[in-house]
């Protein structure tokens, strides 16, 4: 009977667990973009222009999305995924040397870089790929935030989250180094880029979730996580060019009013100076004519 309510105990409890999943399941919503993407988040706090979605219930993860591209909220009902029974089974014994971490290749630490020295960096790298630092940048923000030593549960490494395999075939040997891997991060989205005939979200896509997932599809591949990374880096990256378009367009305005003033200002000066001379000029003939002095000179004068 012991052993018969200790079973149930446990039965009961992946029960309550299943149901407290699918209750957080059902709570959560869904953003929808104007670009066609969609952002699954927990809850939201609209300020102004922007609109963060947190992706998690503690606050400690969330996405920033423009509030003008966010077109309406669903909730979602996708169905949570089914419960694990639990397992009977007793646990297996094993010798205590089994559970011994293997030990991993010594590799010389590489220091993080400086903000200066990872702008020069992605500079480098851009320059050298013809890309745009703006759109690097927003990768390695999606994919790191600026960890250099970042390392994804799936074992991508570094500042633009390197599979050991890929690193290998761009040749990075150290994916913690932060020119070899923004060095081969940028070489691969060059290449994506140049694959997918330079459709940006293609290549990020494929950046994200790999090529292949991407040609079965025929486009982004219907994982969340993919779609919401895509959407993130353009989200980003328009933002970035818009503000560099507006403080462009400002100073093309100053240069031009600058231009306006610099060119009034001679204008507004020469007639007084004109006018001053012209009466010199006449003060100084009047002594040496007994006529009145004649008004065309200074009319001359002031049509120069």
């Amino acid at each position: 009977m012991t052993a018969i309510s200790h079973r149930l105990a446990r039965t009961l409890a992946a029960l309550l667990c299943a149901a407290s999943l699918s209750a957080a399941a059902s709570a959560a919503d869904i953003a929808i973009l104007r670009n066609g993407f969609t952002i699954r988040h927990d809850h939201r706090i609209v300020m102004g222009e922007t609109t963060r979605l947190f992706t998690s219930t503690d606050d400690s993860s969330f996405t920033d999305v423009s509030t003008a591209d966010i077109t309406g909220f669903e909730k979602d009902l996708t169905p949570p995924p089914p419960p694990v029974a639990p397992s009977t089974a007793p646990a297996a014994s094993f010798p205590s040397t089994t559970l011994a971490r293997p030990i991993m290749p010594s590799r010389r630490a590489t220091p993080p870089p400086s903000p200066a020295e990872l702008n020069q960096v992605v500079n480098s790298a851009s320059q050298a790929y013809h890309l745009d630092p703006d759109l690097v940048n927003s990768v390695i923000h999606a994919e790191s935030a600026f960890n250099s030593r970042a390392v994804s549960p799936k074992g991508a490494q570094g500042l633009m989250q390197l599979m050991p395999s890929t690193a290998g075939n761009l040749g990075v040997s150290n994916p913690f180094d932060a020119q070899q891997n923004v060095g081969g991060g940028s070489k691969y989205l060059r290449e994506l880029l140049e694959r997918y005939n330079f459709d940006l979200v293609k290549a990020l896509a494929a950046y994200n979730a790999g090529p292949e997932r991407v040609e079965k599809y025929h486009g982004v591949p219907p994982y969340r996580e993919t779609r919401a990374y895509v959407a993130r880096i353009i989200t980003e990256y328009n933002r970035k060019i818009a503000a560099q378009e507006k403080a462009e367009a400002l100073a093309k305005k100053k240069a031009a009013q600058q231009t306006k003033l610099a060119a009034d200002k001679p204008t507004t000066a020469k007639p007084a100076a004109t006018h001053a001379h012209s009466s010199v000029t006449a003060q100084k003939r009047i002594p040496n004519s007994a006529s009145p002095p004649s008004a065309s000179p200074s009319g001359d004068n002031a049509a120069r």
